[in-house]
């Protein structure tokens, strides 16, 4: 792929705007996020009224089969967003911007970001990090793109961080993510992600700021809460984050609906007469007589059709 695309999705007018996450903040009330990674995916966390749709840099591991979040490239971000995109009516839709695709520089930043929004019809885009990804949330925030900082256990550079741990336990560190809270909200951004950071501390980074904050396993006193959909779903199987609930089995379910499925192929229980077409009766008696004088397909005199 090579990035240009003849045609693009257009953004459509979602109900829950930036101005609305941020009154919501201020009435006290929660707002929901979602990542969603196909368009079925999409359409039902829309209509279920999610607030926030989000293609995360997650589809590397739960959709795309890859080890981690870090190899997923930004085509293909793109090819996921777009389909989540055509089905995202309602919600804001916000795209992840995966590792590479704006820690070079600002230019390189903003390019990308402005794929997202041209060739995916992104509403906004999240990015991960403080430090330097303060200057790059400025600077996509500054060419008009909406954007969404992320703090505390930051995927992309968990090794830094000493593994999928939560951050922020210290009093030093701490201080360093209200700090980094505080410079992404002057940058630009929308709201922010605080990931695995001690509930106290997001209580306080909350209070202080006057965006909203969006929390995973980060407590109760954020603006909002966002859950991978296979965790929440029950599609992702064995040990899990400790701030995951799951909301069904559906791994469980699908499994036992599959097992039923293949017994019945092998035991002839499907398919039935139910599901199955039909001829007329005439038709069919034309169709066997044919065969029956001898009228093969493919036959070079062309009688058959």
């Amino acid at each position: 792929m090579t990035g240009t695309h003849d045609t693009a999705i257009p953004p459509t007018d979602p109900s829950i705007t930036l101005p609305e996450l941020t009154e919501r903040k201020q009435r006290g009330e929660k707002i929901v996020m979602v990542t969603a990674y196909d368009a079925p995916s999409a359409r039902l966390a829309d209509q279920a009224d999610i607030d926030i749709v989000f293609v995360g840099d997650s589809a590397a591991n739960n959709v795309l089969g890859y080890d981690g979040t870090t190899p997923i490239s930004m085509d293909e971000m793109i090819m996921l967003a777009r389909a989540a995109r055509r089905t995202t009516k309602r919600a804001f839709f916000l795209v992840d911007m995966p590792l590479g695709s704006f820690q070079v520089s600002d230019e390189e930043a903003i390019h990308n970001a402005v794929r997202f929004v041209k060739e995916a019809g992104a509403d906004g885009v999240k990015l991960e990090g403080g430090g330097p990804s303060i200057a790059r949330a400025r600077a996509i925030a500054a060419a008009g793109i909406p954007v969404m900082g992320h703090i505390g256990l930051t995927p992309q550079s968990a090794t830094m961080l000493g593994g999928h741990r939560a951050q922020g336990r210290t009093a030093a560190k701490a201080r360093q993510l209200f700090a980094d809270a505080q410079a992404l909200q002057s940058a630009g951004c929308f709201a922010i992600v605080l990931e695995a950071v001690p509930a106290r501390v997001s209580e306080r980074i909350t209070q202080a700021l006057r965006i909203p904050t969006i929390g995973i396993g980060a407590g109760p006193a954020c603006d909002g809460q966002v859950l991978v959909w296979h965790d929440l779903l029950g599609i992702n199987e064995g040990p899990l984050p400790r701030f995951v609930k799951q909301y069904a089995h559906l791994a469980e379910d699908v499994r036992r609906a599959l097992e039923t499925y293949a017994a019945e192929v092998r035991s002839g229980a499907f398919p039935t007469a139910e599901h199955a077409f039909r001829i007329p009766a005439e038709e069919l008696r034309l169709f066997e007589s044919e065969l029956d004088a001898g009228v093969a397909a493919g036959d070079a005199s062309g009688d058959w059709f």
